[in-house]
C-alpha cells in the first residue's frame, strides 16, 4: 500500500541528514551537481537551511536547502526528491513548507534556477524574473 505524502517528515535538523545519500543523489542524479565533491556538498549545508524529507521509517527521500538573509533575499538550490517517491506530492509538500518558513521573514526577494521544474514553482508565486537585466553573474565552471 502506498504511504500517503503527509505522512512524510519534513526537518530542518542537521543531525538527520544522511550525507552519503545525499552526496551520492546530488552529484550523480542532477542536472545541476555532477560529480559535485563530498567536501563541497558538506560545506553547502554548513551555510545554509537544509531541509530534509524522511520517509516514516527515517530514510532520507528529498532535501533543499535555502540560502538568506532572513531579512532581503533567499535563493533555494539542490531541490532533489528521489525518484522513487516522485510524482507523490513531496515536492509540494516541501517547497510549501519552505514557503511558509520564509514568510514571516518578508523578504524583498526570492530566486531559484530550474530546467524542469517550473510548474512546481509557479504554483508558489515564482515566474520569470522579468527585470533580469538588472541581474549579473559569473560562472565558474572549474567549481563543481
Amino acid at each position: 500500500m502506498p504511504i500517503d505524502a503527509d505522512e512524510y517528515v519534513i526537518s530542518t535538523d542537521r543531525e538527520r541528514l544522511d550525507l552519503d545519500w545525499l552526496h551520492d543523489r546530488l552529484s550523480s542524479d542532477t542536472y545541476w551537481a555532477p560529480d559535485r565533491p563530498r567536501e563541497r556538498v558538506e560545506r553547502a549545508l554548513a551555510h545554509s537551511v537544509c531541509y530534509g524529507v524522511y520517509h516514516p521509517d527515517g530514510h532520507q527521500v528529498a532535501f533543499a536547502r535555502l540560502v538568506t538573509d532572513h531579512t532581503i533575499i533567499a535563493w533555494l538550490g539542490d531541490v532533489y526528491v528521489d525518484r522513487s517517491v516522485r510524482g507523490t506530492g513531496i515536492s509540494k509538500r516541501l517547497i510549501a513548507r519552505i514557503m511558509a518558513d520564509v514568510e514571516p521573514m518578508e523578504l524583498r526577494r526570492m530566486i531559484l534556477s530550474t530546467k524542469d521544474a517550473s510548474g512546481l514553482y509557479e504554483r508558489f508565486g515564482f515566474g520569470p524574473q522579468e527585470d533580469r537585466d538588472e541581474w549579473m553573474q559569473i560562472v565558474w565552471d572549474d567549481h563543481l
